[in-house]
């Protein structure tokens, strides 16, 4: 008997072991970022993995903006044509690193004629330049002037690690089983048990507020808004303290969720990054579902779509601050202007005479 007991203490042992295998034991860092007592420190763990941040070096040096335009020397150009030609050739050669390194210009283009539209990709790529550009010079109040690149997102894959799409239909269950989109471990929502796919209520393009903190019953006081919106609200809060690596207070005071007096400026920057994202998803990323191929659709039949993850991925900065555009300045919101000709000296022959 004496012996069993003890196999079994054994085994319980070690199934506790093995249970506590998947908590994080390594110590954390702990630093206080407002005022004693205010609840704002930020709890970090510095033993978690994250991306490599290692940016590939650029094909070659940025020469001066001189020579003949792209548009001048090659065809079907709608995006990029106001570059010089050995710009473009160079940011052609970084994108295909940072989005194609295996594949090469084939990815996109039919090398049997580089001006072809026939590749689904080629006018993926047309659009995600437009994106780009419209991010650097339109959300700047989330982007400031550190901006994106192609490679912020993609990292050398053709399609970003981070990405989402709408649940399928019935994916709730049966109505015997119905979890009613909870209760389920997701690193979505980091394995809260909170609605797992907050993304399709807040952002997908022109949805619902996510101002559910309230002095009252109901969120934001409004009866009609239920304790659901709460949690689908918490839900996309637990998203985004997992995609920067931070925790609550990084944004908001412990003591008072809902004021913004007592914020940090870091959720204003939120504020218009939440935003940023819905306008992705829903001018740039969700038009391309007719175009796109089976496999690069979700279950639902709708285009793999950004979130906070996509860019951060981690981190409360992408590639840790590091810019990219100064060596890519065409995808900024400050490209370099076309050279003037200089003005004929006073006395000279107009040109052709």
């Amino acid at each position: 008997m004496t012996g069993t007991r003890t196999i079994l203490a054994g085994l319980a042992a070690g199934a506790a072991l093995l249970a506590l295998g998947g908590c994080e034991l390594t110590p954390k860092t702990s630093k206080q970022t407002g005022y004693r007592g205010t609840g704002l420190a930020q709890v970090t763990n510095p033993h978690l993995k994250l991306p490599d941040d290692t940016i590939p070096p650029e094909p070659y040096p940025l020469g001066p903006d001189t020579g003949p335009r792209a548009r001048e020397q090659y065809t079907n150009l709608q995006v990029l044509g106001d570059l010089s030609a050995d710009e473009f050739n160079r940011l052609m050669m970084s994108i295909t690193s940072w989005v194609a390194p295996e594949q090469g210009c084939a990815y996109c283009h039919d090398p049997a004629n580089m001006a072809s539209d026939a590749p689904y990709t080629k006018k993926v790529a047309r659009r995600m330049l437009q994106m780009t550009r419209a991010v650097n010079s339109q959300w700047a109040s989330h982007v400031k002037q550190t901006g994106v690149t192609c490679y912020t997102c993609h990292r050398g894959n053709n399609i970003p690690v981070q990405t989402w799409a709408m649940a399928p239909a019935g994916g709730l269950g049966t109505v015997r089983n119905n979890r009613h989109g909870q209760n389920r471990p997701d690193p979505n929502v980091g394995y809260a048990s909170l609605p797992f796919d907050p993304f399709n209520s807040y952002l997908k393009g022109k949805t619902d507020e996510i101002r559910v903190a309230s002095s009252h019953i109901f969120p934001s006081g409004k009866p009609e808004r239920g304790v659901k919106d709460a949690e689908g609200s918490y839900g996309l809060m637990m998203h985004i303290s997992t995609s920067l690596g931070v925790n609550c207070t990084f944004c908001h005071n412990s003591q008072s969720f809902r004021s913004w007096n007592e914020s940090t400026p870091q959720r204003a920057l939120a504020f218009y990054g939440i935003r940023m994202v819905r306008d992705i998803n829903e001018d740039y990323i969700s038009p391309l579902a007719p175009i796109l191929p089976a496999n690069r659709l979700g279950p639902g039949g709708d285009s793999l779509k950004v979130n906070c993850a996509t860019c951060h991925q981690g981190k409360n900065k992408p590639l840790g601050g590091v810019s990219m555009l100064k060596d890519n300045p065409a995808l900024g919101p400050h490209r370099r202007a076309a050279p003037i000709a200089a003005a004929p000296a006073a006395g000279a022959p107009a040109a052709g005479k």
